[in-house]
């Protein structure tokens, strides 16, 4: 039995506006590179509580959300009506089981963290992708390991920028861009987070 880590933190996960805050900077930063339409379909790796897709759900046709965590998927799957798009969710591990489909982009906030091999993952990535789809990834630059005050599977204490875009290009991926997003504010500290945005 997998655990879920953010089972006891579901129900007030988005009463944190801090949190809420940062999730829409990066929302704005994924409009303002990548173009979206209504044929679309993409992913959403993480998905949680839905805060990062019901943003670009508007400008999109339909959202497969992928995340481990039952209960994020439970308060997720509770905003489907209110959605401006189709929503599929998935509660797999998409590093074990193998997707037979495709996307047009895969969008992604602060999830790579707590993923053990990125370079699988955006070989993974770039397999889900038609050709000319796009990537918008945010996540944290490298961090001391005080972002997190207890254990939700953290396997990175953030990442370095070129290590992350080495690692994009490694894959495959072209047109890599790499920007400032947003700034995750704490009570013990502030911790910048990058969008990473590519081509397949």
């Amino acid at each position: 039995m997998k655990k879920d880590f953010f089972e006891h933190k579901s129900n007030d996960y988005e009463k944190d506006k801090n949190r809420v805050n940062n999730v829409q900077n990066i929302a704005n930063a994924i409009l303002d590179e990548i173009n979206f339409n209504k044929s679309m379909n993409i992913l959403d790796f993480g998905s949680g509580t839905g805060l990062l897709l019901e943003k670009i759900a508007p400008f999109i046709k339909k959202i497969t959300a992928i995340d481990m965590s039952s209960s994020m998927n439970k308060k997720l799957d509770e905003k489907r009506d209110k959605l401006d798009c189709e929503l599929e969710i998935l509660e797999i591990d998409l590093t074990k089981v193998k997707l037979d489909q495709k996307f047009d982009s895969i969008i992604s906030s602060m999830t790579l963290h707590h993923i053990k091999d990125i370079e699988k993952l955006f070989t993974i990535f770039y397999e889900l992708l038609n050709n000319n789809g796009t990537i918008a990834l945010a996540d944290l630059d490298i961090e001391d390991g005080t972002f997190h005050t207890e254990d939700t599977g953290v396997h990175h204490f953030g990442f370095h920028r070129d290590e992350i875009v080495n690692i994009a290009k490694k894959s495959g991926f072209k047109n890599i861009k790499i920007e400032s997003a947003s700034v995750a504010s704490k009570p013990h500290g502030d911790y910048p987070i990058f969008l990473l945005t590519s081509t397949r």
